[in-house]
């Protein structure tokens, strides 16, 4: 992009998002407007079923490369960069050599499944409801706690060694932070902390029982800080002019702070390959009964709001299945304009469990179905219940949020690549009976990093400040009769009973 145009006097912020499959290096200006990225891609391995793992110092290189590539292709230098932000892929943990600064293994990333045994014997052993009760989290492999002692006693003496205090451990935040700062911090924020099931998110300090508990020396563990806590400044070799790390967020939770949802009841919706909901419960946290996560949601400006967190298994990778397993449409473009080819899918539902369905159901071996085929079903109906099922688990999992919480939301904020498809956002503001709204940039994560750190130096001067400065939005008004929403979701419903039968 031709930064020229919008060069201005008081500089601009650096994003970085070091998300699972690439990190992006992004240059924000006083609008929130992206004027300059750089992108490289991230490998993912998969040494066994279930495990994946990615290499950390391709992490860090390619944070590093982008950060100075964004610099060049703009010709924008780190003296006119106020700051730096980062949002991170959460969960994924690295341990590291803390005199060497090298990984001792590669990083387990979120997706592995390997500390699966681990957690189901934690949970026989009866400690779920108590680390559920800390840290507002379901004992999962998912999380960071299992990975990190997966890899002490993987990785021979590292066990002993860690217990000497010779070795660090971190999620992505972390890891990039000790190495752009050469060693001189060590540290995460609240929202990250808050996804390792090592942290209790009431006292907002890692937990010495849980620590205890999954094996993790409480030494490896960096201070946990508030989003916009000192996280120092990135080193000379990658920018001349020692811009502060002043943002520091995980990546959902970049996403809540990007769509400004700062009151309790206000939620968003990304639309990735599955969807992650959140929604700003406010100062307490909610213990949800009905599978939901409570995680730390928003921690900057000497606040801190918690989250409901809930997750739409499958979302775009159906439009990928449509398109690349079945051959319906051409394009995730097309799917919009053959799902509006047809008025309805004449009853047909498709309930998409490729790998089980997720809150409210939980029903890990769940597999997929289509039901109520006829020989009047074609393609259009077929890629039509294909978009639907998206906006009805979304409304599930909103359902459920209402009801652990007591709150109503009356807005739903969207963003992430599908959300782009107008047939599918007319649909969930139907099927929710609520406004469905999508920002003028659709990409939240990076700009709520970009949010924290710009409010942390002045750079932006408060929230309301952030608000002006929003560009234009597309809100889509509910337009479906009461009868029609009651009897559709039902329809819904029923599928999902067939599928969990």
């Amino acid at each position: 992009m031709d930064a020229s145009a919008s060069v201005e006097d008081r500089g601009y912020i650096l994003s970085l998002d070091a998300g699972t499959s690439s990190v992006r290096a992004i240059l924000y200006d006083s609008f929130g407007v992206a004027i300059a990225m750089a992108q490289r891609p991230l490998r993912l391995g998969y040494p066994q079923a279930g495990w994946v793992s990615q290499d950390p110092m391709e992490i860090l290189s390619r944070s590093i490369a982008c950060m100075v590539e964004v610099q060049v292709e703009s010709g924008i230098h780190s003296d006119s960069i106020r700051a730096v932000g980062i949002a991170n892929q959460r969960e994924t943990v690295v341990v590291w050599d803390r005199e060497t600064g090298q990984p001792i293994a590669d990083a387990i990333v979120w997706q592995c499944r390997r500390t699966a045994p681990m957690i189901r014997e934690l949970e026989n052993a009866g400690h779920g409801p108590r680390v559920q009760e800390l840290t507002g989290l379901v004992p999962d492999p998912y999380f960071s706690a299992t990975k990190i002692a997966w890899i002490l006693d993987d990785v021979p003496g590292a066990r002993e060694r860690a217990e000497h205090g010779e070795l660090l451990a971190g999620t992505v935040d972390t890891w990039l932070i000790y190495n752009f700062t050469h060693g001189a911090v060590h540290a995460t924020d609240y929202t990250n902390a808050s996804r390792t099931m090592l942290f209790d998110i009431h006292r907002l300090e890692w937990s010495d029982e849980l620590c205890e508990l999954f094996g993790v020396p409480r030494s490896m563990l960096g201070e946990a800080l508030p989003s916009d806590g000192d996280f120092g400044r990135v080193s000379s070799d990658i920018f001349s002019h020692h811009p502060p790390i002043a943002g520091v967020v995980g990546d959902q939770q970049a996403s809540l702070f990007g769509h400004l949802c700062f009151e309790p009841g206000m939620a968003k919706n990304t639309y990735g390959t599955g969807c992650f909901l959140l929604m700003n419960v406010g100062e307490e946290p909610v213990t949800s009964s009905r599978g939901l996560l409570c995680t730390v949601g928003l921690a900057a400006g000497g606040k801190v709001s918690y989250a409901l967190e809930g997750s739409v298994f499958q979302a775009g990778s159906v439009v990928q299945w449509l398109r690349d397993e079945l051959g319906l449409i051409q394009s995730a473009e097309e799917s919009a304009a053959v799902a509006r080819s047809v008025p309805s899918t004449d009853g047909c539902y498709l309930v998409p469990a490729f790998t089980g369905l997720g809150a409210p159901w939980w029903a890990s071996d769940a597999r997929g179905t289509l039901t109520g085929l006829t020989r009047a079903t074609g393609r259009a109906q077929i890629v039509r219940a294909g978009l639907e099922s998206i906006a009805y688990q979304s409304a599930d999992v909103l359902g459920a949020m209402e009801a652990d919480s007591g709150l109503t939301v009356r807005e739903l904020r969207v963003d992430g690549g599908a959300s782009t498809n107008d047939f599918l956002m007319e649909f969930q503001a139907g099927i929710l009976d609520r406004v469905v709204t999508r920002p003028g940039a659709a990409e939240r994560t990076s700009l709520g990093a970009a949010y924290i750190a710009g409010l942390n130096v002045g750079y932006w001067e408060s929230v309301e400040d952030l608000a002006a400065r929003q560009a234009g939005e597309h809100r889509f008004e509910p337009a479906m009769a009461a009868e029609e929403r009651e009897a559709l979701l039902g329809g819904w419903h029923d599928a999902v009973r067939h599928t969990l039968a």
